[in-house]
């Protein structure tokens, strides 16, 4: 109860923290320390900026996910997924995210350091937008989140990107 406690305090934080940034939020659900640093890291490099909501396990998502409908907090404007994570893994969160009203329409990215055919296949069968490699490093990380804002969250500038090409 008293970690539950903890937990609703530091989601209730990290929310209000996203909806005072008026910026688009990315959902990050991953167990990793070193990805969550280089996301962080990432993210302060974009351009326009983008908040960073950093949770360990599917768990954490689909909760501050239902806080966040509850609450009527906005949404993250895109969901970067890890494949294996603890407790649920994220194909099981996927699936639940999809069938849910608050969060089936969701840019949803699933990653994963191995990306097996099988995995990549039932990602997109139940309903991941895109499944990308796991960046190994800021600058891989940085480029990937580049290229998904301006993909998913700013399509004018996608259109611009590829008339200059």
């Amino acid at each position: 109860r008293c970690c539950w406690l903890e937990f609703s305090v530091l989601l209730r934080r990290e929310t209000l923290d996203v909806v005072k940034s008026n910026q688009q939020t990315i959902l990050l659900v991953e167990d990793d320390p070193s990805g969550v640093a280089f996301a962080r890291e990432a993210c302060e490099l974009c351009d326009p900026p983008v908040s960073l909501v950093v949770v360990e396990d599917s768990v954490e998502a689909l909760s501050w996910l239902a806080f966040n409908t509850k609450s009527k907090n906005p949404m993250p404007s895109l969901i970067l997924l890890d494949l294996k994570l603890p407790k649920l893994s994220g194909l099981a969160a996927l699936r639940r995210l999809r069938m849910d009203a608050s969060t089936w329409d969701l840019p949803i990215i699933v990653f994963s350091e191995v990306c097996e055919q099988s995995d990549v296949l039932l990602s997109y069968q139940i309903g991941a937008n895109s499944f990308v490699s796991k960046p190994t490093d800021v600058n891989q990380f940085h480029e990937l989140l580049r290229d998904l804002v301006a993909y998913w969250l700013h399509p004018r500038q996608r259109k611009l990107a590829f008339a200059a090409q």
